[in-house]
């Protein structure tokens, strides 16, 4: 939100804030909505984490993994490490992210009706990300000529990414670790989607399809990789948030733009069928010839999910723990 970027300086972590069961059971249901975010090809669970408030407390939580929280580790004072990687909003967050992945693969299977009914889908996520770009516009005040130059590196570093074409990749072991290090980075990177980065690579559906039979041979690497991306790249955007704040704010508030282009619920989407399965290979935002019930159901669930941004961001700023 644009309320959430309070940041400290390089190199310091502030103690674990403290959480009543009732806070702990939202961060949970926040980090459900990443994870449903995260399921679907083009939506950022960054974007989310952006929109509800609690981005800069994430990026801050998996920076803290470092060599102090080891030694703390090391010398058993495992409540000190705890308290300094603020431990249990990681877990309620965690599990908040593990209840979405399970239930959008399992129980409402979300890859499946992203092809069945991709209008609906879309149209709903692109009225959040529309909302959330309104609100940290707004939060930026006056934009001058250098945040121009920024949106415009946003737009361009977003648009090359999403116009890239899936191409076969290996289903090693290896290859797991690296999309999910690589599809990781994007999850936490607003506006980037790390599920589009696993459609590039060609995992998209071997991985969540891994995920929905509960296939450790698969999950366990996929993990792994999340982990080596997670404590890389949290550490870099970290540092740029504390040194370069409206910087970073708005070129990915530029990438946040391009990837419109991408979440437009109206696509000609062309599919390929690579070993007995489609594969989405492009797509091409076009116009709705008519009206219909289901344009006119997409955009009304793209006015829902614009509404409910604005909203959350209201009662943000009314919040007495919000931040000035």
């Amino acid at each position: 939100m644009a309320q959430t970027p309070t940041h400290e300086a390089a190199g310091t972590n502030s103690p674990a804030q403290s959480d009543s069961p009732r806070d702990l059971a939202v961060v949970a249901a926040k980090g459900f909505c990443m994870g449903a975010a995260d399921v679907v090809p083009g939506v950022s669970g960054g974007t989310m984490a952006f929109i509800l408030g609690i981005y800069q407390r994430l990026i801050d939580a998996i920076r803290a993994f470092d060599l102090t929280a080891l030694g703390q580790v090391t010398r058993l004072d495992l409540r000190g490490a705890a308290a300094r990687v603020d431990l249990i909003f990681l877990i309620a967050l965690g599990l908040g992210l593990a209840s979405a992945l399970v239930f959008f693969t399992r129980v409402v299977p979300l890859p499946k009706l992203i092809r069945t009914d991709p209008e609906l889908i879309y149209g709903l996520f692109f009225g959040l990300i529309a909302a959330s770009i309104v609100v940290l516009l707004r939060g930026l005040g006056r934009v001058s000529g250098k945040d121009w130059i920024s949106l415009g590196a946003g737009i361009v570093v977003g648009g090359t990414i999403i116009s890239l074409v899936p191409t076969e990749t290996p289903e090693t072991s290896w290859f797991v670790f690296l999309a999910s290090a690589l599809a990781i980075c994007a999850m936490i990177l607003p506006g980037i989607s790390g599920s589009f980065i696993l459609l590039i690579l060609q995992k998209y559906a071997y991985i969540f399809d891994a995920i929905g039979r509960f296939d450790f041979s698969i999950i366990i690497p996929f993990a792994l990789g999340a982990a080596t991306g997670l404590m890389a790249f949290s550490r870099v955007l970290s540092w740029l948030l504390s040194h370069y704040y409206r910087v970073t704010l708005v070129v990915i508030i530029g990438i946040l733009l391009s990837s419109l282009w991408k979440i437009w619920p109206f696509q000609d989407r062309l599919y390929v069928t690579v070993r007995g399965k489609e594969r989405l290979m492009s797509t091409e935002p076009l116009w709705p010839a008519a009206l219909d019930a289901t344009v006119l159901a997409s955009l009304g669930l793209a006015a829902v999910g614009f509404i409910a941004v604005i909203a959350i961001e209201r009662l943000a700023r009314r919040s007495p723990d919000a931040a000035p």
